[in-house]
């Protein structure tokens, strides 16, 4: 029966490969390698995972034949077995979770997920389909820790509609917004913005508010409103009509509601 090391060699040499190449594509050094080849040494968990992968055979394959001559194993086929379930759950774990739904618009899946270890993070492993879901998702309507879509939920967002931590849109929504729209503690918005600290083109709402026309407790612009001793919605609304009679009225509310508020 071979050894892990002796599958090792036989694995790298069949795909034509150096140990310096198979250190590379791993992040390893070539030393690494060679003690993995030799004996000396066992990859981490990780790096069977990603040899398993990279020579498309399991991690059992890799590992089985050590655990049969570990002591105490052969004596216990039932533990061993237990082991190789154990160790091949922990490698699905690690390579992550993928699912895409065999209904297809306009080529793209209409589901697509694509659930990794930080290790595995990379754009080729981004989720793409109508519906994204993943550490990457990239689709019409996204979610996940990097999100783009027409509305992208995520850590880091962008699209037409981007709530997130870090969002970026026609239309944002997070502690940092940046956007034609932007709301959040820090908003910078082209038009509109509204927050703690809110930067709008054209309106500007905020307990620090700078734009043409701005509602604030500290607020800058060509028509001010300040917060001083408390605000009133109607307070608000007139002000807002008066400079801007045009305003999208569902944007006058919620403009509204947040310059009644600041405290």
């Amino acid at each position: 029966m071979k050894t892990v090391p002796e599958k090792l060699v036989e694995l790298r040499r069949k795909a034509g490969i150096s140990q310096e190449k198979l250190a590379d594509r791993l992040g390893v050094t070539r030393q690494s390698v060679s003690k993995w080849e030799s004996g000396a040494a066992l990859p981490e968990l990780t790096k069977l995972i990603a040899l398993s992968d990279m020579f498309s055979v399991s991690v059992d394959y890799l590992v089985k034949d050590r655990c049969e001559e570990t002591e105490g194993f052969a004596e216990a086929p039932a533990s061993t077995e237990k082991l190789e379930k154990q160790i091949e759950e922990m490698a699905r774990f690690f390579r992550g979770w993928t699912w895409d739904s065999k209904t297809k618009v306009f080529g793209l899946p209409l589901v697509s997920i694509r659930c990794y270890s930080h290790s595995r993070l990379s754009a080729r492993n981004a989720a793409k389909g109508i519906i994204a879901i993943g550490n990457i998702a990239v689709g019409v309507v996204s979610l996940g820790a990097v999100s783009v879509g027409a509305v992208s939920i995520g850590v880091l967002s962008a699209g037409a509609f981007a709530i997130g931590v870090l969002a970026s849109g026609l239309a944002a929504l997070g502690p940092v917004a940046v956007g034609l729209l932007a709301f959040g503690p820090v908003a910078v918005g082209l038009w509109y913005a509204g927050g703690i600290t809110a930067l709008g083109g054209k309106i500007a709402v905020g307990i620090a508010a700078v734009g043409e026309t701005a509602i604030g407790c500290d607020a800058a612009g060509k028509n001010i409103l300040l917060w001083g001793g408390g605000l009133s919605r109607a307070e608000v609304e007139a002000f807002l009509l008066e400079h801007h009679p045009k305003l999208w009225r569902p944007l006058l509310n919620f403009l509204t509601c947040i310059g009644a508020n600041i405290k």
